[in-house]
């Protein structure tokens, strides 16, 4: 089986990286996105918090965070077609603006003390809504900045960074919370929470500054100067990009098989292994976060290696993708029998190795497939499957719960996902599609 995999030259692989780091435009655009990820995860962690020490009730956090979630999912394919309309620097500029307000208004309401539970679910709802339009001009950017040859090595650097945030963020989030007070001194609650209100002004502090680095980027291309008519409706532009989509054979076979994985795989996984280590007496809490953090390992070791070897394949991409699909079912099987930390963290490193080596390879070719009048339309239909539809699995996987095992649950998730991989290769042209760059159009 090795004997299909191929691989370019050292040297190729090389070049693409070297130049990069020679590009003021990508310098300016991965530094900024960088510090910004990184500040996102202090309010992934002090927003729960804080809702948690201003009330202590867990259908309040979660009506928070869904009160962020929910519109994000509802409207990213909107903000996809505005950013299709505009251009993503427009709207990505846009939307940091809008956050700094936001995070900085946060902020300073935690350190008055004047913050309410309503001012908490207004601006977690503002938040939300400001990434529906943030994730699909981030993620549109990239293609507008590097040149085609150097997608892959960017793409892996930028999602590489995005991991280590991912990483360190959660640790210094916590620390600070720690030092300088998380609003857990009973009825002075408010003004011991000083810690998170520093964590929210770090956030918006980030933003500001990515502002200004994303002010230095200067576009490739403007590809919205190109004559295109009386704008459209954002409706119908949301709906003439699906129907582009739709009509493109690879496409339409790729964004389906995905829908199939998010419907069907992802809320077992999000769901299982939290309670595998809740519930298996040899684990706990500590083991968790080690089986998370292997994950994120792998992960990040993949993206890393995806930049590395952009011509590492088994045939065509999508065979490629197939396999790596079957072989995570396959891992994830086991799952379900685990009674030690150790085996937990390798089956999760090596899952989060493979991922994360195919998703730097996909999201370069949705990139590179897609004319650039489409990007943001693409990269917003592509998160929405996973935002969108991967909740819904959740909520019916808790359901099942009920009535079957875990070991029962890790089996079938991992068993549909080796028999989705299957029947994409036999029934549909997936294993065909290949990442050779096509010309824009």
């Amino acid at each position: 089986m090795l004997c299909g995999w191929r691989a370019a030259p050292w040297r190729t692989d090389v070049k693409p990286n070297a130049a990069l780091w020679r590009d003021p435009n990508f310098r300016w655009l991965t530094g900024g996105s960088a510090l910004t990820m990184l500040g996102d995860q202090f309010t992934l962690i002090a927003l729960p918090w804080l809702v948690l020490q201003m009330t202590g009730d867990t259908l309040v956090l979660g009506t928070v965070l869904a009160l962020m979630s929910v519109p994000r999912a509802l409207f990213i394919l909107v903000g996809g077609a505005l950013v299709d309309r505009y251009s993503p620097k427009q709207v990505l500029m846009l939307t940091k603006y809008v956050n700094l307000v936001l995070l900085a208004l946060l902020s300073g309401l935690v350190l008055t003390g004047t913050l309410t539970l309503w001012m908490v679910y207004a601006l977690s709802l503002a938040i939300g809504l400001a990434t529906a339009f943030s994730i699909p001009a981030g993620t549109a950017m990239m293609p507008h900045v590097v040149p085609r040859p150097q997608l892959q090595a960017a793409n892996g650097i930028s999602l590489g960074l995005r991991q280590f945030t991912m990483f360190l963020g959660p640790l210094l989030a916590g620390l600070l919370i720690a030092l300088f007070g998380d609003g857990s001194a009973g009825a002075d609650a408010r003004a011991n929470a000083t810690g998170i209100g520093i964590a929210f002004a770090l956030d918006a502090l980030s933003f500001g500054i990515s502002a200004w680095t994303l002010a230095q980027v200067k576009p490739l291309t403007d590809t919205t100067s190109a004559p295109q008519g009386a704008p459209q409706a954002v409706l119908a532009s949301v709906a003439q990009g699906l129907v582009h989509f739709w009509r493109d054979t690879e496409l339409r076979t790729c964004f389906l098989y995905w829908s199939a994985i998010a419907l069907f795989i992802m809320g077992p996984i999000h769901i299982a292994v939290p309670v595998l280590a809740s519930s298996t007496p040899t684990l706990g809490a500590a083991a968790f976060g080690t089986m998370l953090g292997a994950h994120g390992a792998g992960t990040l070791a993949g993206m890393v290696a995806s930049g590395m070897f952009p011509r590492l394949r088994w045939g065509s991409l999508g065979l490629t993708i197939l396999a790596f699909d079957a072989v995570i079912g396959l891992l994830f099987i086991p799952m379900g029998m685990v009674t030690a930390v150790w085996q937990g963290a390798g089956l999760m490193l090596a899952i989060g190795l493979l991922g994360g080596f195919m998703q730097v390879r996909v999201f370069t070719w949705i990139q590179q497939r897609v004319p650039p009048m489409l990007i943001g339309r693409a990269m917003s239909l592509f998160m929405f499957i996973f935002m969108g539809l991967a909740p819904i699995s959740a909520a019916v996987t808790g359901w099942l719960m009920k009535s079957i095992t875990l070991a029962q649950l890790f089996a079938a998730s991992g068993g549909a996902l080796v028999v989705l991989a299957a029947l994409a290769f036999v029934l549909t042209p997936l294993r065909q599609v290949n990442d050779a760059h096509r010309p824009a159009n």
